[in-house]
This record gives structure tokens, C-alpha cells and sequence, in this order.
């Protein structure tokens, strides 16, 4: 039996490192652990939302020494490549997850989180405390655990999360190229049956990540073939494209990725990030709902280990913080995302959006939040 934290993080994504290091700076003792090593790229859009910024800036992350995009602008457009621009409210920034991952993975050793490379495969509740087993056997405890585990996991499956008995149709597909690309500038581009986010990340890359339905994407017979046939037909990620040049391998792709409501506390463990909810990724305000996550879970448990608050109340507080948060913005996702994935409603959007221009930032700040105090 290894020494008891009081705080156990499963999985080392933007929510865990993030709770990690506000968990260490205020004192207490926490074991993260992630069965990848670092940096690894991830299926991911790659875009923050300036609503971080205050929360990074007290938690001492000095996000600028990693030479993010500054971006402001977006263009939206529909299939057919007709499109509308507008200025960002908030504005945000470009980063890879490979650099900002292993940053926040480097800053959480710095402040003294415990970090184990291997895949946790049970978690049990027993007398107010919880018992992990990991794939190599070894046993730890924790007053708190943490899910942090990402959008599935081998954990939805043992806790029997009610989300994970139902098959997704949606398949996420990124890679970085290289090209000519405005600086200051998100794009969000549809096709047929998905949508695609563009934007540039340090050192003047392009990340191009898309949802596709499955169905859809199934019909062809390789990514290629899906650009070329599907993609291609929006002249705006055509162009993209064909002035582009594909600077991985090929591209990295994820399967049944789910937007079906979960639960934020499942057998008492805290669920942050992806692991509680899931914005479509069109809303480009995921990366930034995983940060904010992680500091109300942080919260809620140093008031928890302080005597303050019970688990009952714990978990409470929690569930009550996170849906005042959040709830508004995943709805709004939700909406949006039926709205472009049909032609007819997405032209109808389109020219409304056109007579209204004003109408795009009050939907973009619909779909993100407040500058974190």
C-alpha cells in the first residue's frame, strides 16, 4: 500500500493537470495519474477562449512563454461556402495540445504532484474513502477522487455511466499543416454531415480538426478520399486544402465521441471536463469549459479537506456550479449544431445572420463564459 494523498486525479488532460496544480499550490497532497506520456497531440480544436487568462495568471501559468496565436476574428460559413465574418467579444488564443499539455504536465511536477504513468482500471468507495487499482496492481487511497479521464473511457464502462451503453455517431479527425493562414483568425467551415475548425497554433501551424457523422465519413474509403469527396465540395475548405501541405504521418482520428447529457458525480467521484459534459465542438469553447471545470472542483474539495463543507455537500456544490456554469452554453452547442447540420436551416441561419450581422457575436457569447475571477 502506497502513502495515502488525499487527492487522486485519473487522467492528465487540460482538467487534471489544471486541478492538479491548483490542488498542489494550495497544500495539498495529489497523485495524477495517466497511462500516456508527454507531449502527445490529441484530437482536439486547439482554440482557448481569453476567459482563462485570470485563472491561468493566478495559478502563476505563464501561457505567453509557449508563443500562442493571439485570435479575434472568426469566419463562419455553411456548405456551400457562403459565409459571414465577425470580431471575437472575448478573443482567445492558438495552442498546441502537445506544447500546452506538457507544460501544465511539467508546472504540476514543479509543484509537487505525484504523477504515475499507468491506467487506473477500478476505483471503489468504502467508508468515506476511496481504493485505486491500477493495470500494474499497485493500490492507492484518497479522501478525493477526480475523473479527469476524457470523453470515454474504460472507467465509463466499469461505473456503468449511463451514456456509455449508447452508441455515438460522431468521429473526430485532426492534424497540423502547414500553409498559408490568417494569424488572428478561427474559422469554422461545414460539409456535409459535420464541420470543420481552422486556426493557427504556435510556430505558424494550422490545426484542421473536424466532426464528421460517422455514417457519412464510413462511405469512404479513406480520410482522403472523405476530404476530397465531402470537404472539398465547401470552397472555403478547399482552398484550405489545396494550399496546404499535411505535416503529420496522417491525420489522428477518435471514434464514438458523445454529446448525450452525463453526470457530474458518479459513485462520489468529482467529473470535470469532457468526463462531465460535452460542448460540440463548433461552440470552440470546450478547452476553455475543462480549465473552468477544474477550478470549481479544486474549490469545492480544499473546502472539503478544510472541514468547511461534508461530501454530501461537497458534491452539491459541485453539480449546483457546474450546471450554472455550463448547462446554458451545451444546450445552446446542442441547438446550433442541428441548425448546421441542416441545409436548409443552415442557409435559412446564414441569411438571417446576414440582414442581423449583429446576431453572431450575441450567439458566440451565448456559447462562452465570463473571464474567470
Amino acid at each position: 500500500m502506497n502513502p495515502i494523498p488525499q487527492i487522486a486525479i485519473i487522467g492528465g488532460g487540460l482538467a487534471g493537470l489544471t486541478a492538479a496544480i491548483h490542488l498542489c499550490k494550495a497544500g495539498k497532497l495529489v497523485v495524477l495519474f495517466e497511462k500516456n506520456t508527454y507531449p502527445k497531440h490529441k484530437v482536439c480544436g486547439e482554440f482557448i477562449s481569453n476567459e482563462v487568462l485570470p485563472y491561468f495568471n493566478l495559478l502563476g501559468l505563464k501561457i505567453s512563454e509557449l508563443n500562442p496565436t493571439s485570435i479575434d476574428k472568426t469566419t463562419i460559413s455553411i456548405s456551400s461556402g457562403k459565409s459571414i465574418s465577425a470580431h471575437l467579444p472575448l478573443g482567445g488564443f492558438g495552442i498546441s495540445r502537445y506544447q500546452l499539455d506538457h507544460y501544465l504536465y511539467e508546472k504540476a511536477k514543479e509543484f509537487g504532484c505525484l504523477i504515475i504513468h499507468q491506467q487506473v482500471n477500478e476505483i471503489e468507495f468504502s467508508e468515506d474513502s476511496f481504493t485505486i487499482q491500477t493495470e500494474n496492481n499497485e493500490t492507492f487511497q484518497a479522501k478525493v477522487v477526480l475523473g479527469a479521464f476524457g470523453k470515454r473511457s474504460n472507467l465509463d464502462v466499469k461505473l456503468q455511466r449511463n451514456f456509455i451503453q449508447k452508441k455515438s455517431p460522431w468521429l473526430g479527425v485532426k492534424a497540423h499543416y502547414k500553409g498559408d493562414f490568417p494569424n488572428d483568425l478561427v474559422a469554422l467551415h461545414n460539409f456535409e454531415g459535420g464541420y470543420c475548425g481552422v486556426s493557427k497554433v504556435e510556430d505558424g501551424l494550422i490545426n484542421i480538426c473536424y466532426l464528421s457523422n460517422y455514417e457519412s465519413f464510413k462511405k469512404h474509403k479513406s480520410i482522403l478520399d472523405f476530404q476530397l469527396n465531402v470537404l472539398n465540395k465547401n470552397p472555403k475548405l478547399k482552398a484550405i486544402f489545396e494550399n496546404s501541405e499535411l505535416l503529420f504521418d496522417k491525420p489522428l482520428t477518435i471514434s464514438q465521441i458523445s454529446f448525450e447529457t452525463k453526470e457530474q458525480v458518479e459513485n462520489h467521484i468529482l467529473m470535470l471536463g469532457d468526463t462531465a459534459g460535452l460542448i460540440h465542438p463548433l461552440c470552440g469553447n470546450g478547452m476553455a469549459m475543462a480549465i473552468h471545470s477544474a477550478k470549481i472542483a479544486s474549490g469545492c474539495t480544499i473546502d472539503f479537506l478544510n472541514g468547511k463543507i461534508n461530501r454530501k455537500e461537497l458534491e452539491v456544490n459541485y453539480i449546483n456550479e457546474w450546471n450554472f456554469n455550463f448547462n446554458s452554453r451545451i444546450k445552446i452547442g446542442k441547438q446550433l449544431s442541428k441548425l448546421l447540420l441542416n441545409p436548409f436551416l443552415s442557409n435559412l441561419l446564414m441569411k438571417w445572420l446576414i440582414i442581423f450581422p449583429k446576431l453572431l457575436p450575441y450567439i458566440i457569447q451565448k456559447t462562452h463564459g465570463k473571464p474567470i475571477q
